[in-house]
């Protein structure tokens, strides 16, 4: 049984929140209290010893990263709950914790409750939230990604390029080595693409700094810093001759 709390200032949103659970998931998540500011969530918290915490993002004037940072070691899994999809999105998809958009849609949660349980050990989540943490600060830097055997923590600026392999994408990093991530390339590009990566055919998303030179052709082709030579296709190449001129 997941024992979990509810941190939200809306008592509409918890209310919802708490059916939601009761109705789909009262086997498995017991609820045992809720809190509708971030003073209250940190006391409940340290008394409760929660598994999970599902927590707003915005909470009266303060903020779920605020709750989190009261925090010295994070030994529970969070999901984040919010009205706006792009208010802190960005650090929290970098970090792999995982969100909710209100009004909570009862697949959505029962997806989430899924991933829970295959959530890594609690020095994994520690790691997450200081990465999470960090990238709230500004654009993010790190990102955490998925493996097959649990997962990995990087800088952003050490992928030379990621190649689609159906349901997963394999990056391939500066220091030679590759990593097979379940995440697709759609997800990557969705990320990546305001860090300074290009979509350059289907099944390539590439990272401008390591793009030692373009060779001409139908489409072209690229030939990357590390020796590797990828496909350009041919309605992309008009967007990569735009970024070659900037």
């Amino acid at each position: 049984m997941i024992r979990a709390i509810i941190i939200d200032d809306e008592a509409h949103c918890i209310d919802r929140l708490s059916r939601l659970i009761e109705t789909y998931h009262k086997e498995e998540i017991l609820l045992m209290d809720t809190f509708s500011s971030v003073d209250e969530g940190i006391s409940g918290t340290n008394r409760l010893r929660p598994d999970l915490v599902f927590l707003d993002v915005q909470i009266h004037e303060k903020t779920g990263f605020d709750y989190l940072q009261e925090f010295k070691d994070i030994n529970f899994a969070v999901i984040f709950t919010t009205a706006f999809e792009k208010f802190a999105m960005q650090a929290i998809k970098f970090s792999a914790v995982d969100y909710l958009l209100k009004p909570i849609d009862v697949e959505e949660l029962q997806e989430s409750i899924k991933k829970l349980k295959i959530q890594i050990s609690i020095e994994d989540k520690a790691k997450k939230f200081d990465t999470l943490l960090h990238n709230i600060e500004g654009k993010p830097k790190r990102i955490v990604v998925p493996t097959m055997n649990g997962l990995s923590y990087f800088d952003i600026d050490t992928i030379i390029r990621c190649q689609s392999d159906v349901n997963y994408t394999t990056l391939f990093m500066n220091d030679n080595t590759k990593l097979m991530v379940a995440k697709t390339l759609k997800e990557f590009e969705e990320m990546l693409h305001e860090h300074g990566f290009l979509r350059v055919h289907n099944s390539h998303l590439v990272n401008l700094n390591f793009i030692k030179s373009y060779v001409k052709g139908k489409g072209g082709y690229l030939i990357m810093k590390d020796a590797s030579e990828i496909e350009v296709s041919t309605r992309r190449k008009e967007e990569l001759m735009k970024m070659f001129q900037k």
